[in-house]
């Protein structure tokens, strides 16, 4: 199993990434862009914070949850990022 701090670092990153991508495509309509890297930092937030209070118990079953819920908001928030290019 990964370690707390490794999840943090690889969250970390793939929203540093997710924003850069903003940054990029962000020259049609930087309001648009704006709120799509505000949604980042909260999603960032949201789960650096999932991490450090993890429920007792089923923790393999929390993070399992917690990676597949991850990895739907990041989809969401490409979709996001590709229309910031229509």
């Amino acid at each position: 199993m990964t370690s707390r701090k490794d999840l943090k670092k690889g969250i970390n990153y793939i929203c540093g990434e997710l924003i850069a991508e903003c940054i990029v495509n962000s020259k049609k309509d930087s309001n648009a862009a704006d709120k799509v890297m505000v949604k980042v930092l909260n999603t960032q937030n949201d789960f650096i914070n999932r991490i450090s209070h993890t429920e007792s118990g089923n923790v393999k079953g929390y993070y399992k949850k917690l990676r597949s819920d991850f990895d739907a908001k990041t989809d969401e928030i490409i979709a996001d990022i590709d229309t910031l290019n229509a």
